[in-house]
């Protein structure tokens, strides 16, 4: 029997045109407020892994047009990336001046109440999967507290622990490993290339 495709959309660029193999794919996972304006990705998006842990979703939150999102309206699943747990015991907090401007380190009740409003199924990563997730890129001890495993590298790990190889075919593309100084990218990298040399994920060419 033929193997399901799985594909893992990152937002970096793309060198071409692939959104036949992303629509024809059984399960499209996708990252934070994907862009599909170009139309080279596709428009099929099953999951999107979100950080409900930065300022960044806390704009995005406040965005009217962010529920406007064609990937997000496509999306049938929102998995927060960061357990509120693992926010509380690691992320930086704001200082006194940056929570008077109304920030915080966890904007998790909030995206669950606005998504979960608009009718989508909200799910939360363990907080075992993201400390087993920091064991395999050697984060440890006080470098917990400043170096997070990414969101790509969570829905990677997720995709692979959830799709067994015998069934499912796993393939990324759109991935630059680079961005936020507070993911270690050079040891993400090396991890999925680690993947691909033993046959369990693929890159779209």
């Amino acid at each position: 029997m033929a193997r399901k495709t799985a594909v893992i959309v990152g937002n970096g660029n793309l060198e071409r045109d692939i959104s036949g193999i992303v629509d024809s794919a059984q399960f499209v996972m996708r990252f934070n407020e994907p862009n599909l304006a170009g139309g080279m990705s596709g428009e099929r998006t099953d999951m999107i892994m979100l950080a409900a842990s930065s300022k960044t979703l806390y704009r995005r939150l406040l965005d009217p047009d962010f529920l406007d999102n064609a990937a997000l309206k496509a999306a049938e699943v929102l998995m927060l990336a960061y357990h509120p747990d693992i926010i509380r015991k690691y992320h930086p907090r704001p200082n006194i001046f940056q929570r008077l401007q109304g920030r915080r380190a966890d904007w998790t009740m909030q995206a669950i109440e606005l998504l979960g409003g608009a009718g989508k199924e909200i799910r939360i990563m363990p907080p075992q999967t993201y400390i087993d997730g920091c064991k395999e890129l050697g984060i440890a001890g006080p470098r917990m507290h400043k170096v997070f495993p990414s969101t790509g590298f969570l829905g990677i790990g997720y995709t692979l622990a959830s799709f067994p190889a015998s069934e499912w075919d796993v393939k990324l593309c759109g991935f630059g490993w680079e961005g936020w100084k507070r993911h270690d990218w050079q040891n993400e990298r090396a991890w999925v290339e680690n993947r691909i040399a033993n046959d369990r994920v693929s890159l779209i060419l």
